[in-house]
This record gives structure tokens, C-alpha cells and sequence, in this order.
């Protein structure tokens, strides 16, 4: 798994960390078709073919199952931080031997991690299908209050014709045999009923109908209990739409905070899985083992300014702008351990063989944001993005209809008996036909594109780059050198 790092950067720049086999002709064609590689399947697949090779490499073996091996791990830490490279840690991995008491007290932890994350995930399913609920109520409450308030338009005359339907349909069908849909299509005198109540808008108006006296005394008490029914019921949709929207808010709420308290038991659960390193002969199923495997990344910034002022780059570079060049420094490490429990201590402490290997690098700034891409997309974060899209996608898909609902604001209506008070000379400045609000611009979301990595300059390429090596190389050797002095070692200076 470590190896995935080197494979990455040798992708990322072919011509300076990829290492083709052969003679010379053969290492040139090799080279052209790994670059083949990665314009047509892509810099993922060219990842699973690299051959990297640093500019420099040193290596160092450390063996002994009475010294804890913590002490070597922060020892180059300190040691990288003192030399400003800002140690990152991209690769964490460990496998106990199933024998092993530490593999089962491990294996303990990750199922009360995994069940916390379980039950809270259980949650955020039944919070998240009250927040669809509400959505769908909400908009057949807005389609409902569209109706309502087309009653204040020049479509009043069609929404009424609808709201009468849905009276019908609703509240006067409950009468059974005694509706008025009922008795039109089924009671012989009474044909006329539906259409009379379509037709005729409040009780006054019922004399300018022609209509016998049994349809009448029919139609009036229908046409008032609908006008009543009218003037009610939009009152108590608006007040139920404002909770709707209310109680929205508080459920989506909700679901932000399980997001947030599921997280830290998922992304613990990943932390203590387990890697799968297959036949290594370090991990036997009977013996008290642990395999550890961490990757350091140090980057240090090459200032041309300065360094030019200081006579190590031309002049020139005072006044060139370039892109920002980093001495970069790869360690990683090996463990072969034996975890010991300390006595009364629910934890472990690790004795045995480490291996670390420094690697030197010089990448530029488009390299390093091409690095962090490919570093999202490899297999190391597979589990990250399962976290964040059981967590916080399931929101963001809804996102947009959720902020129409909680960010509405009441509009204007024109009524049937508004006038228009445009002002002419208001044409002069762009403005026509009563206008009051600008239009709302849409929002776009932002696509995360693919990072390009620029092609170098002459001078970039032919000084600031060779220089940038030589500093990746000397600071390199220096943390090899440093942390051997420091142990006692046998060292080159």
C-alpha cells in the first residue's frame, strides 16, 4: 500500500520519476507508451503500471524488540517539522495476526464504533424520509394556495371553478347519497344541480338562474357552506403551510446533527479496519504480530526571490515570475512489532524491526494540487467518501427545494383591480410595465474541474527545477544523516 505514493508522482511528472527498463532505445519507447497510457485510460490506470524511481533514496533498518518503536516515528517527525517541511501523514495502515489479543480487543472497538454509526445511521434514514414527506406536503400546499390566490387575479373566475371541484371532491362528497354529484347523476329532477353550482358564484345570485324550486332550495345552503368553506379553509391551509415549513426546518435540523454525531463513529470504524496485506510472511496466524505502515510527505517552498538575492539563482529570478517550486521529502515506514499490554493500561506498546526509506522529489505547485487530486480519487479514500455521501449527500441532493421552501418570501399579487401606474419616462432607464423586482439570477453550482499541470518555462525547467532537486536531495540526506548521528550510528560525514 505505501508504494501507492512513488506511483502516483511518477505519473503525475513520467519524464523525472518514472524508470523504464532496458537500454536506452527500449527505455525510450517504454517511456512514450506510459505516456500513451495516461492520455488514453487515464492517470488512475497509468498509477496501477508506474515504475517510480526518486531522485534519491536512503534506507535505514532498526531492530529491536525491547525499544518501543514510537520513539523513531516521533523522533523524525520533530526532526522534518525542524527543517520547515510541515510533516503530513498520508498513509496510516495496520493488520494484527488474527491470534493476536491485540486483533481481538481492535476487533472489540470496531464493532462498537460500526453499531453507534449503525444506530444513528438508522436515525438520519427516518429523519430524512419525514424531511421527503414534508417536501411533498409542501408542495401540494403550494399548488393548493395557488388556486387561493388566483381568487385576487384576473383568473379568478378559473380558480374558483377549481376550488368548487375540490370542495366537491372533498368535503360535500361525504354527504354519500345526498351530495350534489350524487343527486345530479343519479335522482331523476336534479340534473341540473351540478351544473347550477358550477355556474352560480354566492346565494344572491341564485334568482338570475333559471331554476325549478327543488334545485334551489338545494343549491342555496350548498353555495353558502362553500363560501364559508372558502373563507375558512385558505386560512387554515396558509397556517398549516407555516408549520409545514416551521417543523421543515426543525427536521433538517435534525438531520444535520446526526450527520455531524455519526461521523466520528464511521470515520473511527475505517481507522481501526484492518489492512489486507495477503501472503507477507511477517503476519503468522498463531504468532503475537502487528505490521504497521505510515507515509510521511514534507514539503518545503523554494523562495526564488530570495534565494536569487543570495546568489544562488540568476538574478533574474528577482523579477521572473514562475510557479512556486517544493523540495519534497517521502519517508516511509515499515513496523514489524510484537504488542506488549502494558500492565493495568488498556493499550499497547510495540517492540520489534522498523524499516524507513527517505525519498527526495521537486514538484511544482500544479504538481502537488495533480497530486492531492489523484490522492482523492485512489482506493486510500474510498472509505471517506462512503462516510461523507451516507452523511451529507443525502442533503445536499435536496438542498435546492429545501431552501425554496425555508427562504420564501411572500410575493405581490396583482389584482383584477390594480391599475397600472407605469411611468413613462422610466423607459429611459431600462424599465417597462410597472416593473419592481429584477430577475432572480440563477445559481450555479460549482463543478470541481480537473487540475491541469501547466508546461514548465525555460527558465523553470532549466534552473529553478535542477535547483529545487538539489535541495530535495541535500535536506533528504540530512534527516538520514541526522537521525543516525542521534542513534549512535556509523555515519558518511
Amino acid at each position: 500500500m505505501v508504494d501507492i505514493i512513488p506511483k502516483i508522482i511518477a505519473a503525475i511528472n513520467p519524464d523525472r520519476y518514472y524508470k523504464p527498463s532496458g537500454d536506452k532505445e527500449e527505455s525510450k519507447n517504454e517511456l512514450r507508451k506510459f505516456k500513451e497510457i495516461i492520455k488514453s485510460q487515464g492517470i488512475q490506470k497509468a498509477i496501477e503500471k508506474a515504475k517510480p524511481t526518486p531522485l534519491s533514496t536512503h534506507k535505514l533498518v532498526y531492530d529491536s524488540s525491547s525499544e518501543t518503536l514510537e520513539p523513531v516515528y516521533f523522533f523524525i517527525v520533530d526532526l522534518m517539522n525542524d527543517f520547515g517541511l510541515n510533516a503530513e501523514k498520508l498513509i496510516d495502515n495496520f493488520t494484527s495476526s488474527p491470534g493476536s489479543g491485540h486483533f481481538a480487543e481492535l476487533g472489540q472497538r470496531a464493532t462498537v464504533m460500526q453499531q453507534q454509526g449503525s444506530k444513528i445511521l438508522g436515525d438520519i434514514n427516518t429523519v430524512l424520509r419525514s424531511v421527503l414527506n414534508i417536501i411533498y406536503d409542501l408542495k401540494e400546499f403550494r399548488i393548493r394556495l395557488s388556486q387561493y390566490d388566483d381568487l385576487k387575479t384576473e383568473r379568478k373566475e378559473s380558480a374558483v371553478l377549481a376550488l368548487k371541484q375540490i370542495w366537491l371532491d372533498k368535503v360535500d362528497i361525504q354527504k354519500g347519497n345526498s351530495s350534489i354529484k350524487a343527486m345530479a347523476l343519479g335522482n331523476a329532477g336534479f340534473q341540473t344541480l351540478l351544473d347550477a353550482f358550477l355556474v352560480v358564484d354566492d346565494e344572491k345570485n341564485i334568482g338570475k338562474v333559471d331554476l325549478n324550486d327543488r334545485v334551489i332550495r338545494i343549491l342555496r345552503p350548498r353555495l353558502l357552506e362553500f363560501n364559508q368553506w372558502l373563507e375558512h379553509s385558505e386560512k387554515e391551509l396558509r397556517k398549516r403551510y407555516e408549520l409545514e415549513k416551521t417543523y421543515l426546518k426543525s427536521q433538517v435540523n435534525s438531520l444535520k446533527l446526526y450527520s455531524r454525531w455519526a461521523k466520528p463513529y464511521l470515520r473511527a470504524a475505517q481507522e481501526l479496519e484492518m489492512s489486507n496485506l495477503g501472503r507477507d510472511p511477517g503476519l503468522v496466524k498463531a504468532f503475537n504480530t502487528i505490521i504497521l505502515e505510515l507515509t510521511l510527505l514534507g514539503k518545503n517552498k523554494i523562495k526564488s526571490k530570495e534565494e536569487a538575492i543570495s546568489g544562488n539563482l540568476p538574478l533574474e529570478f528577482k523579477k521572473v515570475k514562475t510557479k512556486d517550486y517544493y523540495a519534497c521529502v517521502l519517508i516511509s515506514f515499515r513496523f514489524r512489532g510484537i504488542p506488549q499490554r502494558v500492565s493495568q493500561q488498556p493499550h499497547y506498546v510495540f517492540g520489534g524491526r522498523v524499516e524507513i526509506s527517505f525519498n527526495s522529489y521537486a514538484l511544482n505547485e500544479d504538481e502537488l494540487k495533480k497530486f492531492e487530486e489523484c490522492l482523492e480519487e485512489s482506493d486510500l479514500n474510498d472509505a471517506l467518501r462512503l462516510i461523507e455521501g451516507s452523511t451529507g449527500e443525502s442533503l445536499t441532493q435536496m438542498q435546492d427545494e429545501i431552501d425554496f421552501f425555508l427562504n420564501e418570501k411572500d410575493k405581490e399579487v396583482k389584482t383584477a383591480s390594480q391599475k397600472d401606474y407605469s411611468n413613462p419616462f422610466m423607459a429611459l432607464f431600462g424599465k417597462y410595465g410597472g416593473e419592481t423586482t429584477a430577475p432572480k439570477k440563477e445559481i450555479k453550482k460549482e463543478v470541481k474541474s480537473k487540475v491541469i499541470i501547466r508546461q514548465e518555462t525555460y527558465p523553470e525547467k532549466q534552473i529553478l527545477r535542477p535547483f529545487s532537486e538539489e535541495i530535495a536531495k541535500e535536506i533528504t540526506f540530512k534527516l538520514f544523516d541526522i537521525y543516525k548521528k542521534a542513534h549512535g550510528m556509523a555515519s558518511y560525514t
